[in-house]
């Protein structure tokens, strides 16, 4: 059925709702009307007290402030007046409107990613720490005026920044940490200026933040961590401001997390989207509620806490030994906190810092990176001796399959500090109906060599303002999987919106002191008659790995059939016969040997955008390089099979 591009992403997208969903939407829309005449709305919050400070921060190091902070690809100078609007990439702006109608998705106006990052507030905390450190009233007021300044210039419900309920929730929970940082209720009894500010602007946006936040949930298809960030950052802000409404908010919000923590999450703690770098977001979410509720005497169940022990087990096992992760799904560089005392940051490796202190796990300590600055402001100098106290324990991980998941990692770890590292992807095209942050990557895998990628996915780098990017990005040939006919292994209706899902079966999954084997399948393309099952043999003595990709063809129709492997552009290639590479890093002393099947005629690939895109690679947000794909290519007759293997040897 072919409908009109202007009305095509309203068609599919009611293809994901249920009924109960679709009623829901239409009361959204008439809420959305009635919330038109509230634009602009001020209000006067009153507290009965102000509340005092929750995290010992008196003693912690302080990061150099630099006023000049990076937006994914621009530097912005916070000294300098701020266009709270402006997209600094295309030097566009959203319009001061009403929020609920203006158009994010075709670039209009630019992109509302580079704008809500800005005024997310990720770098006021560090801010903060700077007159807490120095006490240097400069940095006070400049604090003073950002705020002000954006208060000023984001009536309620007026411009894209009250667009999204994420953002909304994301600026609540760094106005939180500011203020426990400053101590800004001590502080407003010993500055009068500053208590004006307080009283007339800070805690009338913070009451405007939880109003809007309670009432514009994500829920049926929207809720994925969308919903997480909302109810914590409600959370977060009812245990602290006691507003009229806050004991209601606080009951909502509690049940939601209680809720969400078991919903998104499977019981051994893998997130449900699909996407690696998500789960850090998340968990940070899930910890700075977890750490407020201990703070103030109101602890979440046993339940919660087992649950999130197990996503931090689940992240202790995903790392490679170098602190990286197999970057499954979207990546869009999403932080809830920005408070970085070293770089590189590893904010997989500051949450098992956090986990090693709330549970005083060995495991987690030795896979940290110390008790950093995110963690000294969470826990203080208690913290550090709950920290330092853990006796450590030299563990070399081991394979870890997560069967029902769909997440295997397969793993040779060794006292000498060599590590071959593989994740074999399984698992589900994505969560709920949409699958937004998921990519069509079935049977995909991961390969790290002694803690630096050789095999890699080739990454997100974009959402809504280049949908020609996006498509490829999380297309199936942007995956270390099998194409066929060059379609996608499930149908991809919108940006953020995938229909038609995979159904994924683990055929095998066995692991042993010798030898590592899965072997699964997926309907990707029963659509075109086929079946693709592949399998990952892992011989730990012989350091090889054995990929076979079994292809059937139940139809009369000739199909193309490609086998594809994304390098990292730091890996250099000798091509050593027609269908052997030689890969190489430039740090290691050991390196690749790839042997791809003599019936595939093979190819090498690098920055490709005409006649298709492909060797293309996003390390980060808003970022593509060119990379080597070596793409092996056959055509499948009608109504045959065939056995493809592949080898990857490492070599000393």
């Amino acid at each position: 059925m072919k409908i009109d591009n202007h009305y095509s992403w309203f068609y599919y997208r009611m293809r994901t709702m249920s009924v109960p969903e679709v009623l829901f939407r239409v009361q959204q829309y008439a809420q959305k009307q009635v919330d038109k005449q509230r634009t602009g709305w001020q209000t006067s919050a009153s507290v009965a007290s102000l509340p005092k400070a929750l995290f010992p921060v008196a003693s912690v190091s302080v990061p150099n402030w630099c006023m000049i902070q990076n937006i994914f690809e621009h530097r912005l100078d916070f000294s300098q007046p701020i266009d709270w609007h402006l997209d600094l990439e295309s030097r566009k702006r959203f319009p001061l409107t009403y929020s609920k109608t203006i158009d994010i998705r075709t670039g209009e106006f630019g992109s509302a990613k580079y704008v809500w990052e800005v005024n997310r507030l990720l770098f006021l905390p560090t801010l903060a720490l700077q007159y807490r450190a120095t006490r240097n009233p400069d940095y006070l007021h400049r604090f003073v005026a950002i705020v002000q300044s954006w208060v000023t210039e984001n009536p309620y419900l007026q411009g894209v920044n009250w667009y999204s309920n994420i953002e909304v929730n994301i600026r609540l929970l760094n106005w939180f940490v500011c203020w426990n940082i400053l101590d800004a209720s001590a502080l407003a009894e010993t500055d009068s200026a500053f208590r004006q500010f307080v009283f007339s602007t800070w805690l009338p946006t913070v009451y405007q933040h939880c109003v809007y936040s309670h009432a514009n949930p994500s829920y049926h298809s929207s809720a994925n961590n969308h919903l997480i960030a909302e109810y914590a950052g409600l959370f977060v802000a009812s245990s602290f401001w006691k507003f009229p409404e806050s004991a209601g908010w606080n009951q909502y919000a509690r049940a939601g997390l209680e809720c969400e923590i078991q919903q998104q999450h499977s019981a051994l703690g893998v997130n449900r989207e699909e996407s690696s770098e998500y789960i850090q977001f998340v968990t940070d979410f899930f910890l700075i509620a977890y750490v407020t509720a201990l703070k103030t005497e109101q602890p979440f169940s046993a339940a919660f806490s087992r649950q999130l022990q197990s996503i931090f087990s689940y992240i202790a096992h995903l790392l490679d030994q170098n602190g990286n992760i197999p970057q499954y799904g979207d990546d869009d560089n999403g932080r809830v906190l920005f408070l970085e005392d070293r770089k590189p940051f590893n904010n997989f490796r500051s949450l098992l810092t956090s986990a090693a202190v709330l549970f005083e796990v060995p495991l987690y300590k030795q896979h940290s990176q110390g008790y950093d600055l995110k963690n000294q402001i969470f826990f203080g100098a208690e913290g550090r001796q709950r920290f330092d106290a853990i006796r450590p324990i030299r563990v070399n991980l081991e394979s870890r399959f997560f069967a029902k998941e769909g997440h295997f990692i397969l793993r040779k770890k060794e006292s000498s500090g060599n590590e071959i590292y593989l994740h074999f992807d399984a698992a589900p095209l994505g969560y709920l109906s949409i699958a937004a942050h998921g990519h069509a990557d079935a049977l995909s895998f991961i390969m790290h060599l002694d803690g630096h990628p050789f095999f890699v996915d080739s990454g997100t780098y974009t959402y809504h303002t280049d949908s020609a990017w996006r498509r490829y990005f999380v297309s199936t040939r942007a995956h270390n999987t099998v194409c066929i006919d060059g379609q996608n292994q499930a149908f991809q209706a919108g940006d953020l919106l995938w229909l038609e899902h995979y159904q994924t079966v683990v055929k095998k999954a066995q692991n042993t002191q010798d030898v590592d084997e899965v072997v699964a399948t997926h309907t990707g393309y029963e659509r075109l008659g086929c079946e693709h099952e592949r399998g990952i043999r892992f011989l730990k003595k012989q350091e090889q790995i054995i990929i076979t990709d079994q292809l059937t063809n139940r139809q009369r129709k000739n199909r193309l059939v490609e086998v594809l492997f994304h390098l990292s552009p730091a890996i250099q290639i000798v091509k050593v016969s027609l269908n052997q590479f030689h890969l190489t890093h430039p740090a290691l002393k050991r390196s690749v040997l790839l042997t791809i099947d003599p019936a595939l005629q093979v190819s090498e690939v690098r920055g490709q955008t005409e006649p298709v895109k492909l060797g293309w690679y996003s390390s980060r947000f808003y970022h593509k390089e060119p990379t080597t794909t070596i793409s092996g290519r056959l055509t499948l007759a009608g109504k045959t099979a065939i056995n493809l293997h592949h080898q990857l040897c490492i070599q000393s």
